[in-house]
């Protein structure tokens, strides 16, 4: 687990200045991927109060923040390196918290109104992602969201081979240069992703209520939760 956890960092800290600029490039879907899960994100609140799991360098954070621009955002990521451009692009933001740390480990003090995670959560085992989501709903207000925008595996192994080529040939087309392809098939080795059924199960059977993936792309799925009470 650790020597996966050091290869996280290590990896992302070698593409934190050039993450954002490749995104479009790596997400064939990447408007819907964003756009969809700020539409849902939903409260009354004017001031919600929004964590950010695996936050990177604060892109899923920047767009719910254009939606509430009195949020308080926690951002949380185990690459310093991801977060020093997350505190680049926040600089005029005061009410933006950043925590450098192993989520699954992290014991947070605060409790939030909207969760939200982006192409994080794919890094870890099944037991750590049942873990982490029940630790997310520990720490959820009432009447409020859990998002998640990530990776799924097919549920079957044609289907999995199946997205995999579609993605493989749409990144070879979209101007990637070959060093970047490079380092991004290295970065898919860290990937342990679980399928879509599994995991809107375990959400279910851990509290959270209308649980739903919201959108999907062949691996690109958006989860969605609530906590009532």
């Amino acid at each position: 687990m650790e020597t996966n956890r050091s290869k996280v960092i290590e990896r992302f800290d070698d593409i934190a200045s050039e993450y954002d600029q490749q995104r479009r490039k790596l997400i064939p879907c990447f408007d819907d991927f964003y756009r969809i899960p700020v539409s849902v994100a939903s409260t009354t609140k004017e001031s919600p109060t929004i964590l950010d799991i695996g936050a990177g360098t604060g892109l899923f954070s920047s767009f719910l923040l254009e939606k509430y621009p009195q949020a308080k955002l926690t951002l949380i990521d185990i690459s310093e390196k991801m977060l020093e451009v997350a505190k680049s692009r926040f600089t005029n933001q005061p009410n933006v918290t950043y925590i450098v740390d192993d989520y699954t480990k992290h014991e947070f003090a605060d409790t939030y109104d909207i969760v939200i995670s982006s192409l994080s959560i794919h890094h870890l085992t099944d037991a750590e992602k049942k873990n982490l989501y029940a630790k997310i709903f520990s720490i959820m207000n009432n009447d409020s969201l859990f998002i998640n925008a990530d990776q799924v595996l097919g549920h079957t192994p044609y289907i999995e081979t199946m997205y995999k080529d579609d993605w493989k040939k749409k990144v070879e087309g979209s101007g990637l240069s070959t060093t970047e392809l490079t380092s991004a098939y290295e970065r898919t080795k860290l990937d342990k992703m679980s399928p879509l059924d599994e995991q809107i199960t375990w959400l279910k059977d851990i509290g959270f209520s209308d649980v739903d993936c919201v959108y999907k792309y062949f691996n690109f799925a958006v989860l969605f939760g609530r906590k009532l009470k």
